[in-house]
């Protein structure tokens, strides 16, 4: 699917109601079949929207009905803009409660049954003709989200109240009006008239259908062209949960594309650490989640020259690293991934921009002990960070949940015991009764090397005299004896970084 922009960027508009943000903008999107379609995109916190314009005809647009008539008219408050009107009058005046504007695609809009003039008889069946304006106010504030309002229309109120939309603020002086409105002749003369409906002839509003709304929750950002290598420079992708896509969205402008994606990219993040919240509730704090996220998985072919590219799920979680298909959507979910390792026996590493096998950047190695380590990359600098930022958090929770790891190993010939203890640190055993041959602390080290199949030298400071004492040792699962040690020398690092421990113990 392909998207192009629009000729004349526009930027992003955004309307905004308490802690609600709702941001609009012109894109074009394509299923790479059909021709560049002209789209408004809409960013709500949980939901990403495309719409096309109606093109069908509208239906024929009457004025206001009879002005001896009453009716009643159903509207639901919105969240944004609530019953989306305004009114003037009130019983000070001697004037009744007068619908004095309505707003745009707002809830006394979409009703279509609410006109500027009519007057506001009963709010939800209680009369509030003898109501003071700022009590009226507040009657119509705290009606609830399902409003009915019984109102009489007045004709010759309406020309005054539009003329004074076109100089006045929507919070002008009520005072001013009303005497403005008492004066003026035809609405002296209204009373006893009656007249017959008035037809709009004004050309319809623009009115907007919805395309697709992909839902934000665990939702999936990619500039990439899917299964590859190849970034788009002025388009993007958002999938959400059971494959629902956007499709591409295009935009020429590079600025308002940037916007777009770091918009999306903030609203998506904040639901899925919200989600990770709520599901931490079910886990102690050991088995707690520290990352979930959207990663892909490199296919590295060497037979052919490029390689193909899978979305996978990564969530960190207690002591293990796990990759899912699809996000998990509940915690029962959780214990069905396609692969889990054990945190303190991989390795994490940041792929350098000259070791990428591809175009791809932002990449990562995991290699968990007896295993092909997987290539995986995400759209960002910011989520790797995000990404080697948890890693390290896991780590120490790992390592502290684990406690002590003990390898079963060779020294001198003799048959023996390496331990990892988180508290003392390296210590070798030997015999049945594990004697306590040698011991140091994990500061005390200063370095280790190995032949990569079995034989491993250890490099320790002694206290006191400052000489460097060397234990060899062989081992059967020397790369998980490898792994494991440098989890826990990464966990007793972070450990001593008051800032680290603060944001360990924060999250």
């Amino acid at each position: 699917m392909k998207i192009y922009a629009p000729k004349m960027a526009t930027p992003i508009q955004e309307k905004v109601d308490q802690n609600l943000k709702v941001r609009t903008g012109m894109v074009t999107v394509s299923d790479g079949k059909s021709q560049p379609e002209l789209v408004r995109i809409q960013l709500t916190m949980e939901l990403l929207i495309l719409q096309r314009m109606d093109t069908s005809t509208p239906p024929p647009v009457f004025g206001p009905p009879v002005e001896t008539k009453e009716r009643m008219v159903q509207i639901t408050r919105q969240d944004v803009g609530g019953l989306g009107l305004s009114i003037k009058g009130g019983a000070e005046h001697k004037l009744p409660i007068l619908i004095s504007r309505i707003y745009k695609d707002q809830a006394a809009d979409v009703s279509g049954k609410l006109f500027v003039g009519d007057a506001i008889i009963k709010v939800n069946g209680e009369y509030i003709t003898a109501c003071p304006h700022d009590d009226a106010v507040n009657i119509l504030r705290n009606a609830g989200d399902i409003v009915v309002l019984t109102v009489k229309h007045y004709k010759a109120a309406t020309p005054f109240l539009q003329k004074q939309l076109s100089r006045e603020t929507p919070d002008s002086d009520n005072d001013a009006t009303c005497a403005e409105l008492k004066a003026d002749e035809g609405w002296k003369s209204s009373m006893s008239n009656n007249s017959r409906p008035l037809s709009i002839s004004s050309e319809p509003e623009k009115r907007w259908v919805d395309i697709v709304s992909v839902p934000l929750m665990m939702a999936y950002v990619t500039r990439y062209i899917y299964g590859t290598d190849k970034l788009r420079s002025n388009a993007f992708e958002v999938r959400g949960l059971n494959n629902i896509s956007t499709g591409i969205i295009n935009c020429d402008d590079l600025a308002i594309l940037s916007q777009w994606l770091k918009l999306i990219t903030d609203n998506i993040v904040g639901l899925t650490h919200l989600q990770m919240k709520l599901y931490n509730r079910n886990f102690a704090v050991g088995e707690r989640i520290e990352y979930m996220g959207w990663v892909n998985e490199g296919v590295i072919n060497i037979n052919i020259s490029w390689q193909s590219y899978k979305p996978r799920f990564l969530v960190l979680k207690g002591t293990e690293v796990m990759l899912f298909d699809s996000p998990p959507l509940n915690v029962a979910g959780l214990t069905r991934p396609i692969l889990a390792y054990k945190v303190y026996q991989t390795m994490f590493r940041v792929v350098k921009e000259s070791e990428t096998v591809d175009a791809r950047q932002h990449c990562f190695l995991l290699q968990s002990s007896g295993h092909e380590p997987r290539y995986l990359s995400v759209e960002t600098r910011q989520e790797l960070l995000r990404i080697e930022n948890s890693w390290n958090a896991a780590i120490i929770t790992s390592v502290i949940k684990l406690g002590r790891k003990t390898f079963a190993v060779s020294h001198y010939g003799r048959s023996g015991g390496l331990t990892l203890d988180w508290h003392s640190g390296f210590s070798l055993t030997e015999g049945a009764d594990a004697i306590v041959v040698w011991q140091f602390k994990f500061s005390q080290m200063r370095g280790s090397s190995d032949d990569g199949k079995s034989k491993l030298k250890l490099h320790f400071q002694d206290q006191e005299t400052r000489t460097i004492e060397t234990k060899e040792l062989e081992c059967q699962v020397l790369q998980s004896l490898l792994f494991c040690m440098h989890a826990f020398l990464t966990a007793k690092v972070a450990s001593v970084d008051p800032s680290f421990l603060s944001s360990i113990q924060q999250s």
